[in-house]
């Protein structure tokens, strides 16, 4: 056994189904991991299209006077927006320390299976440490609040001013 803290029971006590069920649970906790890709991707979906949504308001104002006398209205809606992407940014910075810590279980656990597969390719894609083998996607997500963010924050020191 490679980690204690991983392991609840050596192979000895545990019985003939240790093999089987270390593959099981496995098989689960990738799922799992492919579970949580998939709630990021959503958000993803869904903090970009509120984004696009409030910028596009913000650009129909200039057109369309549908604050009327409301001076500070699109300056709030700027703050919202600014708002909505800290949340969406420390949403995609959670996401990805949990994928971080769900793969480092399954590199754990791919000690005791017969191929090592996701430690294999993350060996070969440099760790995620040289950007000319990969440049994780992670790194360029947490970009995207920041854009908004600035978009936004330009946006509001133009209604202020």
């Amino acid at each position: 056994m490679t980690d204690t803290k991983l392991y609840s029971k050596a192979k000895e006590k545990y019985g003939d189904q240790y093999d089987h069920h270390l593959f099981e649970q496995y098989k689960i906790y990738i799922e799992s991991a492919e579970k949580i890709s998939d709630r990021r991707q959503n958000a993803n979906n869904y903090f970009i299209t509120i984004n696009t949504a409030l910028i596009t308001l913000l650009g129909l104002s200039f057109q369309i006077d549908f604050f009327g006398k409301l001076f500070w209205g699109r300056t709030l809606l700027a703050v919202v927006g600014i708002i909505i992407c800290v949340i969406f940014w420390f949403l995609l910075r959670s996401y990805k320390q949990l994928n971080s810590g769900k793969f480092k279980v399954i590199h754990a656990i791919e000690k005791e299976l017969p191929l090592a597969l996701y430690d294999y390719e993350w060996k070969i894609l440099g760790k995620g440490k040289d950007n000319k083998k990969y440049y994780p996607f992670s790194h360029i997500e947490l970009l995207i609040p920041w854009v908004f963010g600035i978009i936004y924050a330009l946006l509001g020191w133009y209604f202020l001013c």
